[in-house]
């Protein structure tokens, strides 16, 4: 409730202030997560990255018009499934085959069974804080070693003064709760692992 209530105060500021700095703020916290969700629907991640690029920019130039109905995240979130469908149905036209993606992609968007999630970068932080503290300590230690300090599996096992096996075990383990904890969005929590703070 605290988070959405800070995105929409930042929407304020770009809607009734021109705020650029609350723009670049929204763009980054959002941007990695958009791209990601665009991709339930378009498997081109170029393609993923344009639309909501787009989306951003047509956000900044209709900022004065934009009414927020439910919350920032859901404006966001509608926009590009929005977008992504136009852009379908643009494919299908050139491409018959690709009815049936658009029909896929209509019919889960949807479906009550596939909520539709959007993180910001704090919040993928702070799930991946919580992912960790579920770990065992042997498990955590190899995954941190690896992930925030880029170490090989054998310098990994020297340190810990086990073998490069049980090593490659503990990190199997660590990426199995990820994906049960992060789901869709391990792959750029593991991209971000390099710059999350190694206190997590």
């Amino acid at each position: 409730m605290a988070e959405s209530m800070v995105l929409d105060n930042l929407f304020r500021k770009i809607a009734f202030e021109d705020d650029r700095e609350a723009f670049r703020e929204l763009f980054f916290d959002f941007y990695p997560s958009l791209c990601v969700f665009a991709q339930r629907y378009i498997a081109s991640p170029e393609t993923c990255e344009d639309i909501v690029q787009d989306t951003f920019f047509h956000l900044w130039k209709n900022r004065k018009k934009i009414e927020i109905t439910a919350s920032f995240r859901n404006l966001l979130i509608t926009s590009v499934k929005n977008s992504c469908m136009d852009y379908l149905r643009k494919q299908s036209v050139r491409q018959a085959h690709s009815e049936k993606q658009v029909a896929e992609a209509i019919s889960e968007s949807c479906s009550v069974d596939t909520p539709e999630v959007v993180y910001t970068i704090r919040e993928l932080e702070a799930m991946l804080h919580t992912a960790l503290e579920q770990m065992p300590e042997n498990v955590r230690r190899a995954f941190k070693l690896s992930r925030f300090e880029n170490m090989t599996y054998n310098r990994i096992a020297e340190e810990m003064s086990v073998s490069p096996k049980t090593v490659e075990a503990y990190i199997s383990k660590a990426l199995i709760i990820l994906r049960v904890e992060l789901k869709d969005y391990l792959p750029l929590v593991l991209v971000m692992c390099s710059t999350v703070c190694l206190n997590c």
